[in-house]
């Protein structure tokens, strides 16, 4: 069997891969991540899924390797990681009441030829109507601030929405498993 190898250091995607049940290893890629001038979100997500992947190329030959990135739209902006208290409570403020779209970029690229294979998975989340109390008493419990749109899904996070819809709810916290299986597949990786 290939290897894979994620081009991720996040602890969430390394989770959820594992479910997957396939031997793995890790290794964060070093690259820019910075949006160029009037580039769509989408394109971001695609851009930097495959650069991420392609920056693991030269030491990892004949592997598999994935990459993923993420950003969540609110009305046409692009909320990032809050990194803080007060940014998080800015962003979930912001959310409060609206829907906003969470769109993942992934990528599988094959480091004997270069060949991959790139994707974006949309996923929209509805918030309830928020207060301050509620924000503050969630930002205190599972501090997201390393987390796009403040929240972490797979956690308490789930009681700030209203709804979700979309096809696949891994690419929510950052690795759309039901896609990544359709590219391995296509790679001749047996899954399960």
């Amino acid at each position: 069997m290939r290897r894979l190898l994620l081009a991720s250091g996040s602890p969430y995607r390394r989770e959820l891969l594992s479910r997957l049940q396939l031997p793995f290893d890790y290794r964060a890629p070093e690259i820019d991540e910075t949006a160029r001038p009037d580039e769509l979100p989408e394109e971001l997500v695609r851009r930097l899924a495959r650069e991420k992947a392609q920056a693991l190329m030269a030491g990892h030959q004949d592997h598999l390797i994935i990459g993923s990135d993420q950003v969540a739209v609110l009305e046409q902006r692009i909320l990032g990681k809050p990194h803080t208290f007060d940014r998080a409570k800015e962003q979930l403020l912001a959310c409060s009441g609206k829907s906003v779209v969470f769109m993942t970029g992934l990528a599988l690229v094959d480091s004997s030829n270069g060949a991959s294979r790139v994707d974006c998975i949309r996923y929209t989340v509805h918030f309830r109507p928020l207060n301050e109390g509620q924000i503050d008493r969630y930002l205190n419990a599972e501090q997201p601030f390393d987390c796009a749109g403040s929240f972490k899904a797979e956690g308490l996070g789930i009681s700030l929405f209203r709804s979700t819809e979309g096809e696949d709810v891994t690419s929510l916290v950052g690795l759309p498993l039901i896609r990544l299986v359709d590219m391995l597949n296509e790679a001749g990786v047996q899954v399960p």
